[in-house]
């Protein structure tokens, strides 16, 4: 009885998760793969948005200082959004130099009718005055945006989301990603 009853709950647990992450894939934007990842302010959370991209099992480039020419056989464009100091200075560049980079790319996107996802998994240590500038500059082009709820507290990314029309999803964890970027992008076929 007792080997039923877990078998029993375990089908129901199973199947709610069926339910849920369909009902989720239906009421969210649809992506295609390749994808292009790339920072929004050269923060390491871009490698981290690489590593679930692979753990999801998708088709993705990551390019932490992408140019408008690499999202030539690209499909969906992802931002990871988050200004590091130290990152910018790795990278050679100033804040007006990834703004131009992160614009540049967001047109040719445009140009090409390739959707953009916007990425912020920082959570609240990753906000401030230099991340909500890209937030705002960068967070209005995009189709869907997946944000750790820490980083949201404030409601930044719900307003601009609201007032754009634009599919968001929070999330506890950085690593609770994964699936909703499965879910999202149809398998390549």
């Amino acid at each position: 009885m007792k080997k039923c009853l877990k078998f029993l709950l375990i089908l129901i647990s199973a199947l709610s998760l069926f339910f849920v992450s369909e009902s989720f894939a239906q009421s969210h934007p649809r992506f295609e793969q390749p994808l292009l990842i790339t920072s929004a302010g050269q923060s390491a959370d871009v490698q981290i948005g690489g590593v679930l991209a692979k753990r999801a099992g998708l088709m993705a480039t990551l390019s932490k200082n992408a140019t408008y020419q690499e999202l030539a056989d690209k499909k969906t464009l992802a931002l990871v959004i988050g200004v590091s100091m130290k990152g910018l200075g790795a990278a050679g560049l100033d804040l007006d130099q990834e703004k131009t980079r992160v614009t540049d790319l967001i047109e040719e996107a445009q140009k090409k009718d390739i959707p953009i996802l916007c990425l912020h998994l920082g959570g609240e240590a990753r906000r401030g005055e230099l991340s909500d500038q890209m937030i705002r500059a960068f967070l209005p082009y995009a189709q869907m945006v997946i944000v750790v709820k820490s980083g949201n507290k404030d409601g930044l990314f719900t307003q601009i989301c609201t007032d754009k029309k634009i599919s968001l999803l929070e999330v506890d964890r950085t690593s609770e990603v994964q699936e909703p970027l499965k879910s999202i992008f149809a398998p390549i076929g």
